[in-house]
Order: structure tokens, then C-alpha cells, then sequence
């Protein structure tokens, strides 16, 4: 399998939202995960220093993903998209009992954070989450990395990524809760 792409302005890249499903064959899938409850289920895949994440509950569909430029993505169903730039909440009520909150940094570091980083969340998916490392794209010794950790409970579900940048020194954070009340 390739290795993802890294080596882009983290500008560049997309957060999007969509109200449906999104085709497996549209991405690199390095990882993946399917999580089920009795009100939801959930598909997460690390899709190189990116991720896809798809709720199903009822007869409604929410997906959240980080796209790079020139990533095909339909149109239909598109609820929202926005670069990465700074800090950034979004939130959207959907009707039928599910919301939808998420926030984003972008943090810039220093060679050594960003590798003590690595090393912390590294030990910590050995106990839950996904981990996907890239080593044929390390850069100055620092290595590219995805860290999914996801929480499924009874009304919600809560998401935590790490998407690591060395070219950069970047690491992406996102948090987003799928509230099923």
C-alpha cells in the first residue's frame, strides 16, 4: 500500500461533513474499525493522515472526514466544509434526536514535542483506538502517524484524532461527539 501524502500545507486539507454515507473506493483505507450499539453504528477508517468516520442510526447517515486537495468527494449530502485554519467549532442539530458537535486545533510543535507526542499516544492505543504509523515518510526522524480513540456509549459517541505532520511539525487534533438522545 502507498504511503499517504504528508507533505501538503495542513490549510490545504478539508473537514467535511455529510449527511450520507461516502464510498469506500473514494479512499486509501489503512485501518478500520466497526463499532455497533443498540442505538447506532459506526464505521471508522484511517484513511492515511486523514479519517472517515460514519454514524448510522435509525434511517439516518451522518459522516465526518479530513480530505486532502483533490480528493473526489460527491456533492450530495454535503452539510458543511472548511479548511483547517487555527482553532474551530462547528455544531448541527439534525432532526429525529441527533446532533453533531466537533472542534479542531492545529498545533504546531517542536521536533521534540511532536516525537514525545508520538511515543505518549502511541503507548496509549496499545489499550484502545487505532494507531497507524508511516514510516517511509519520516521526514528529519520524525515519522507521520493517525491516532483514532473512540468511545461508544449508550447515547453517544465520542471521537478523538490525532493526525500527525512532519514536514510541518503539525499535528491535527479533532474532538466530535454524535449525540443520539
Amino acid at each position: 500500500m502507498d504511503a499517504p501524502k504528508t507533505n501538503l500545507a495542513i490549510s490545504e486539507l478539508s473537514f467535511s461533513l455529510y449527511q450520507r454515507p461516502l464510498h469506500p473506493e473514494l479512499f486509501t483505507i489503512y485501518a478500520k474499525r466497526r463499532l455497533k450499539t443498540e442505538k447506532y453504528e459506526t464505521l471508522v477508517w484511517a484513511t492515511g493522515c486523514s479519517h472517515v468516520v460514519t454514524v448510522f442510526t435509525g434511517d439516518m447517515c451522518l459522516t465526518e472526514l479530513i480530505s486532502i486537495p483533490g480528493q473526489p468527494l460527491p456533492k450530495r449530502g454535503l452539510v458543511d466544509r472548511f479548511q483547517f485554519r487555527g482553532q474551530r467549532n462547528h455544531k448541527c442539530t439534525l432532526s429525529r434526536g441527533l446532533s453533531y458537535m466537533t472542534d479542531f486545533q492545529v498545533e504546531k510543535m517542536s521536533p521534540n514535542l511532536y516525537r514525545k507526542s508520538h511515543v505518549d499516544l502511541e503507548r496509549f492505543a496499545r489499550n484502545r483506538g487505532v494507531f497507524v504509523r508511516f514510516p517511509k515518510s519520516t521526514v528529519a526522524g520524525l515519522e507521520p502517524f493517525t491516532y483514532l480513540d473512540f468511545e461508544a456509549r449508550r447515547d453517544e459517541l465520542h471521537i478523538h484524532a490525532f493526525h500527525a505532520y512532519p514536514d510541518q511539525v503539525t499535528i491535527i487534533k479533532t474532538q466530535s461527539l454524535f449525540d443520539f438522545h
